[in-house]
């Protein structure tokens, strides 16, 4: 009995050391991921990790639901999208033609109205606001820069930081020294994820490159264009996206979106947006129709032009906030998120593709396309041709 008791006292002082150690290390963040992720058996972020974040309600209004296709569910699965889905974990996998639903099919206990978390599908959200933002007038244009609205970013830095632009960070050429690393604890993507001032971490960031000059994938990019949104505009950034696009959108479900905390209330705006597939192919379509919605102009179509096309001739992949990608000569833009999350879009054959799911098989690439993305359209073409 006295050993367990001495046991006892000498995990309790190990314990107590290792969270001191932490705080006074800055890595206290640490002690949430455990509690959300790592003690759940997870290695990473999972669909449904939502539920254990603070999060801001983004509200629907008049929801309108998607029509069905003639041909609804009238072709059955390919056994290679059988399989493939299988393997993944899919959710959702759903085609929409002619802007009605062609085919839908939910797994794993998971219906059309359940939330998912979209992780970097977010991004393309956030990218549409910079566009809404200019149009409503709250921001000049691409090339404004981004100390006009976050000064203090520039104090103290050399002036490639001042060079910085708004247009950089929607095209992911801040040129900062984000580190995009998923699965290690100790980097700035997974502190962002879990820690609880995320304008802090976003003002520790450095410019190290020239911005506006190549592509680097950086969450962190995002994240700074939100703290320029709100300056901007002066709202939340879940309260931009609710009057902007997730109301006049009709989008059939209230969603959530992940804040740092309740004291701080900035959203996770490089992912984290809950929802599900048909809501989430509503800012598909509204991108196909160059920004309008119901005979209304949400978006400037201009701004859309210029997003679904290369920024940089060597980096053809990325527009704008969106992924880009050829094949069969077809011409794909789409939002992607960490483990699988897709909203595809062909315009010319008005077909939006949307496949959403616990992983995205073999292949961890973060800033190029893997290759379960060619199965997901491929199989979606060879139904629709039966």
């Amino acid at each position: 009995m006295k050993f367990l008791k001495n046991l006892l006292k000498w995990v309790v002082i190990v314990f107590g050391l290792l969270i001191i150690t932490l705080y006074l290390t800055d890595t206290d963040y640490l002690l949430k991921a455990v509690r959300t992720i790592y003690l759940k058996g997870y290695t990473t972020a999972y669909l449904e990790d939502y539920k254990h974040f603070d999060n801001a309600v983004v509200e629907n209004d008049k929801p309108q639901p998607w029509t069905k296709h003639k041909d609804y569910n009238s072709v059955e699965a390919t056994e290679t999208l059988k399989n493939i889905n299988a393997q993944n974990g899919t959710i959702a996998y759903v085609i929409i033609k002619n802007d009605s639903v062609w085919f839908e099919k939910y797994y794993d206990g998971f219906d059309e109205n359940s939330k998912s978390n979209s992780f970097s599908m977010a991004k393309s959200y956030v990218s549409a606001m910079l566009g809404k933002a200019i149009m409503d007038g709250y921001i000049k244009n691409l090339d404004q820069p981004v100390c006009d609205f976050i000064p203090e970013f520039c104090e103290g830095k050399d002036n490639k930081a001042a060079k910085l632009t708004v247009g950089d960070l929607s095209s992911m050429a801040s040129g900062t020294n984000w580190d995009e690393r998923y699965y290690s604890p100790f980097s700035i993507t997974t502190r962002a994820y879990f820690d609880d001032d995320l304008d802090k971490v976003m003002l520790g960031l450095d410019v190290v490159r020239e911005p506006g000059t190549s592509y680097k994938y950086a969450s962190g990019d995002t994240q700074m264009l939100a703290m320029v949104l709100e300056r901007a505009t002066g709202k939340k950034l879940y309260d931009y996206l609710t009057e902007s696009f997730w109301k006049p959108l009709n989008s059939e479900n209230a969603t959530l979106w992940q804040v740092d905390s309740e004291d701080h209330d900035m959203v996770k705006a490089y992912c984290c947006i809950a929802s599900n597939a048909k809501d989430f192919a509503r800012m598909g379509k509204l991108y196909k129709d160059y920004g309008k919605w119901n005979g209304q102009q949400l978006l400037d179509s201009s701004f859309i032009a210029k997003s679904i096309k290369p920024r940089f001739t060597e980096s053809p992949e990325y527009g704008y906030g969106w992924w880009l990608k050829k094949m069969n000569g077809k011409s794909f833009f789409m939002m992607r998120g960490h483990l699988g999350q897709y909203v595809i879009v062909e315009p010319n054959d008005n077909v939006i593709i949307v496949r959403l799911g616990h992983a995205k098989g073999p292949g961890d690439a973060i800033a190029t396309f893997t290759p379960d993305i060619t199965t997901y359209i491929e199989e979606a073409y060879h139904m629709l041709e039966k």
